[in-house]
């Protein structure tokens, strides 16, 4: 089949893979992974793909009905996030409108969580995918062109029969991740790797994966819940250090590795024989990673031996009783102990904190910036709770009516920016962003953390230009907060 891969057109920068959609205040914006992973998977097929980033590329509909009119593909396989969904599921309608006989499928998180909705809401939707959906998009391509009643076959899918919604078995995780083709050969096909920057990341970064789903259950965590699972799965350390060593040699100009994993800390015995084969290997390009704070010293050491620079790490909260309530498995002192080890080896930390869970109140929010402030991390985001289709945060905020609406076009503001839409009786949606702006400026406004970004920059140039890229768009934000810029 003649195959379009399109993560479509919305607003400037959106940035639609990431675990909260959104326009960033840092102007991050994620590659489109998984789709590039579905992508590949229908070329080692033997499918004629072309995968395009609508966003990147600065696309409108306009751009969308041209190619469709011009290239006429057999089938549309089109990315989705929660926010943008009436959007992206206008696609269908737009590129039946041109080509009616094309086919159009729908993947990601949000589509995965809600098939049945997904599909009602557009009859012109054929298909969604629940789950990963690399093998799910190989077989509906192989069997497209049979009659729909064969559907039925295809396990991970939801599809259409006239005005009747189906829903097929669930699809069984991929275990062997290393069947899988390489992500970064995909990139390189296909998209410019500048057009990428996640701001903790020394830009130009390459986003991958070493494993997929995370065997931990946050409430708020959107892909384990509705994508990967919570059965983890790795890829071999050959295989991992082989696509490493495919991005030192045919990305020129890549300044770091941003490892996507949600889980790639668990094992750390595997980490630390990762880290050790790579050093064997004299593959030289350094890292950035997701983390949990129960690391070990002795492979923190491991990982900064093996180029990590840095580790993004949700520290949540600084109040026990809320890191139980949003199922972290995680005790304050171990965030500390972590940290302590991390700037012994030379680790560098981003702290992830989040307001609003089950739980919380204005006390428990200022123990959670003191908290921040005590651990003084490299940097550090403050997140007012952010709720999706398909998560125990999502149900627990539905089932306790505190949705502000149902109207998933207004998880954002107008300019693009998180919309918290969560609102309770004792702590108001407005009361969230505003003590996460404020929490910001305690946090970077101080002199004790001026002085030290100022040395750092000194004593460290290569940071220089990743701190003021983010800075340049994070500024506004910082001094003036989130509702002065329209939310």
């Amino acid at each position: 089949m003649k195959i379009l891969c399109l993560n479509p057109p919305f607003l400037a920068q959106f940035s639609r893979e990431q675990r909260s959609p959104a326009v960033t205040k840092s102007g991050t914006i994620y590659y489109p992974m998984w789709l590039a992973y579905g992508a590949g998977s229908l070329i080692k097929a033997g499918h004629t793909v072309d995968l395009v980033d609508g966003v990147t590329r600065g696309w409108t509909h306009a751009h969308v009905s041209r190619y469709i009119e011009t290239e006429k593909p057999d089938l549309l396989v089109c990315a989705t996030s929660t926010p943008s969904i009436h959007s992206d599921l206008s696609v269908a309608t737009l590129a039946k409108s041109i080509h009616p006989d094309i086919l159009t499928i729908f993947v990601g998180v949000h589509v995965s969580a809600d098939p049945v909705r997904s599909l009602e809401t557009c009859a012109e939707a054929d298909a969604v995918v629940i789950g990963e959906y690399d093998e799910t998009l190989v077989e509906f391509a192989a069997m497209a062109a049979k009659p729909r009643n064969d559907w039925h076959r295809i396990r991970g899918l939801a599809w259409r029969e006239g005005t009747t919604v189906h829903v097929n078995e669930k699809r069984p995780y991929i275990d062997d991740l290393d069947s899988l083709p390489m992500v970064a050969e995909i990139y390189h096909r296909y998209l410019n790797f500048t057009d990428y920057f996640y701001s903790i990341a020394r830009w130009p970064e390459v986003t991958l994966i070493t494993g997929r789903g995370c065997d931990h259950h946050c409430i708020y965590c959107v892909y384990p819940q509705n994508m990967t699972g919570h059965h983890v799965r790795y890829r071999s350390i050959e295989n991992v250090l082989d696509e490493w060593e495919y991005v030192e040699k045919n990305f020129p100009g890549v300044r770091e590795l941003f490892i996507e994993d949600d889980a790639m800390t668990l094992d750390q015995d595997r980490l630390r024989r990762l880290m050790a084969r790579k050093v064997e290997r004299g593959i030289r390009i350094g890292f950035t990673a997701n983390s949990r704070a129960d690391v070990d010293y002795e492979t923190l050491r491991w990982l900064k031996k093996g180029g990590c620079r840095l580790l993004c790490v949700g520290f949540e909260s600084g109040n026990q009783g809320i890191l139980d309530s949003m199922g972290k498995r995680l005790r304050l002192e171990q965030s500390r102990r972590f940290v302590k080890d991390a700037k012994k080896a030379g680790v560098m930390i981003h702290g992830c904190f989040l307001v609003g869970l089950p739980g919380e109140t204005r006390e428990t929010m200022e123990e959670t910036l003191a908290f921040a402030k005590e651990l003084t991390t490299d940097t550090a985001q403050f997140f007012p709770l952010m709720v999706y289709p398909g998560t125990a945060a999502y149900r627990w905020a539905q089932k306790e009516g505190y949705l502000l609406t149902d109207d998933f076009s207004q998880w954002l503001t107008e300019d693009g920016m998180h919309n918290c839409v969560v609102e309770r009786p004792d702590l108001t949606h407005r009361e969230l962003v505003a003590f996460c702006d404020r929490a910001r400026r305690e946090y970077y406004l101080r002199p004790r953390y001026i002085v030290f970004k100022l040395r750092q920059i000194i004593t460290r140039p290569d940071e220089a230009r990743r701190t003021w890229k983010s800075l340049k768009r994070f500024w506004r934000y910082l001094v003036f907060g989130s509702f002065r810029q329209g939310k």
